[in-house]
């Protein structure tokens, strides 16, 4: 999605990390429990001292809460900087965080994650306790409510914190037969899911590697919803751990977040699309989404100078495991720059010199190759013009691959020119009859679902795959999105992806 750079510098403030959680009753006489699970991202700034983002998701064990705060301790002389997703405040050692209004309500075995951003002098040690309303959280439950034991006095029963336990079986190696996904076994798969967002911006903007939890947790409630595909957006100068990221949000830190994140889905049953949206190179030509030169908002194309070593770099981290797939780049538009569609086209497969970009263009055909020079047979997604909305000319220009590995992608929203099952039908079908093609991204900025639902049951019809944008906590009307939390709670958008999907997903 290309409109949501102002969006996600808003969103790029909720750090998060996988964290646990912390909550605790509201009333005396209700079942109380927390966990608290408090995840730090350090760096130095001079000798002896440094700064910190901290990622805290409270989770609450026991009866519905509809306000909670949370208190800890510093052990170390920290100061709390700023923070989000609660209240924060501090008087000399003592830190708490009330719950935002959006926030304040929270289920059994509901969570959600705070987050803030602080120094630290000397050392950066974590804090030992955690209350929730008054109750300290160490991962049990309590009921206040006196029983009588044998002996006649009050007992107080307490029980471990449990979740939900993750479908059995990983994700399923894939490979392109003919126009469909199929299995190792040959069966036929569509990718079926969502998208999370993320990866793509808070590293670039200084706020951490991803937005709200990548837990178990938080891939539970996705397979509630019988998601199976999960989209992954990355950042090229993020994975590669370039001057212009924080070193502690970057590089190997990087990396090693995504590799986490993708084995995860891998092993509860999600296939994970590793995809490269954000890129380097200063483009300020028609419909320009920034004049940064850095890695910050969405570019016409790939950039030559770092593209291949990104490919090359999560190529080499993932192969071996076909389970995987590699989503080449989120939202091509070189037509606008060059002037043409045809002149796009060649620009699209064959890089180089594109007139009105002013660095050198990675064509995708150089992807491809980086990709497969490494070793690794994955299947590998390449979009469209028009951000991946125009599919025209696709098998005209379609790279070779030794592999035979190939799959289209296209993104539909109630914005786009081709936004009709007209269009869809003209442009969309002959490819899907041709190649696997699946719709990575679907949404409408209305709050609704109406032109969602003509999208999927379209795709339901040519054996089509979709994704919808996104699985993050924010105002669905302005950037859609698909959840009001992490826990799984649809939007009224969300609510008709969750329902379609219960239908026709696994």
């Amino acid at each position: 999605m290309r409109y949501r750079t102002t969006t996600l510098a808003v969103a790029g403030g909720l750090l998060l990390a996988a964290a646990g959680a912390v909550l605790l009753p509201t009333s005396a006489q209700a079942a109380a429990g927390c966990q608290v699970t408090y995840a730090t991202n350090d760096w130095t700034s001079s000798p002896g001292q440094g700064g910190f983002t901290a990622n805290v998701t409270i989770k609450n064990l026991g009866d519905p809460l509809s306000s909670w705060t949370l208190g800890f301790t510093f052990p170390g002389g920290q100061q709390l900087q700023q923070g989000w997703s609660a209240t924060w405040s501090q008087s000399g050692a003592n830190v708490t965080a009330a719950n935002m209004s959006y926030n304040g309500s929270l289920g059994t075995n509901a969570s959600t994650t705070i987050g803030f951003n602080g120094t630290w002098t000397g050392s950066n040690p974590k804090p030992a306790v955690f209350t929730l309303n008054g109750v300290t959280c160490n991962g049990t439950t309590t009921s206040p409510s006196p029983s009588k034991s044998p002996s006649g006095s009050p007992s107080v029963s307490t029980s471990p914190s449990t979740s939900q336990p993750p479908p059995s079986g990983a994700a399923p190696k894939l490979k392109v037969s003919g126009n469909k996904l199929v299995t190792s076994s040959g069966s036929t798969y569509r990718l079926l899911g969502v998208n999370r967002s993320g990866g793509e911006f808070a590293c670039i903007q200084g706020n951490g590697i991803w937005d709200g939890p990548m837990d178990q947790a938080s891939v539970n409630a996705m397979r509630t919803w019988k998601i199976r595909t999960v989209r992954v957006p990355l950042n090229e100068e993020c994975w590669l751990g370039t001057s212009d990221v924080q070193a502690a949000y970057g590089g190997a830190n990087y990396q090693n977040a995504v590799k986490t994140y993708v084995n995860l889905l891998v092993s509860s049953g999600i296939t994970p699309i590793v995809e490269m949206h954000w890129n380097y190179g200063q483009y300020t030509g028609p419909s320009a989404g920034c004049s940064d030169v850095k890695a910050t908002c969405q570019k016409p194309m790939p950039d030559a100078q770092y593209a291949p070593s990104f490919w090359t770099g999560v190529a080499n981290a993932f192969k071996g495991n076909d389970a995987v797939i590699f989503d080449l780049f989120n939202e091509p538009y070189p037509e606008r720059a060059t002037g043409s569609a045809s002149t796009g086209w060649a620009c699209w497969r064959d890089g180089g010199t594109c007139n009105g970009i002013s660095y050198q263009v990675a064509g995708f055909q150089s992807l491809v190759n980086a990709v497969r020079a490494t070793g690794a047979t994955n299947v590998i997604m390449i979009g469209g013009l028009a951000y991946s909305n125009d599919l025209t000319q696709w098998l005209q220009y379609k790279p070779t691959d030794p592999q035979n590995n190939i799959a289209a992608f296209a993104h539909l929203y109630n914005f786009n020119t081709c936004s009709n099952t007209s269009c869809f039908d003209s442009q969309l079908a002959p490819v899907a009859a041709q190649v696997p093609l699946s719709l990575t991204e679907i949404g409408e900025n209305d709050c609704a679902h109406g032109f969602v639902d003509t999208v999927m049951n379209w795709a339901d019809a040519h054996g089509v795959g979709y994704l919808g944008w996104t699985w993050n906590t924010w105002d669905c009307s302005s950037g859609p999105s698909l959840i009001s939390n992490y826990n799984g709670t649809a939007t009224a958008f969300g609510q008709g992806i969750k329902d379609h999907l219960a239908a026709v997903s696994s």
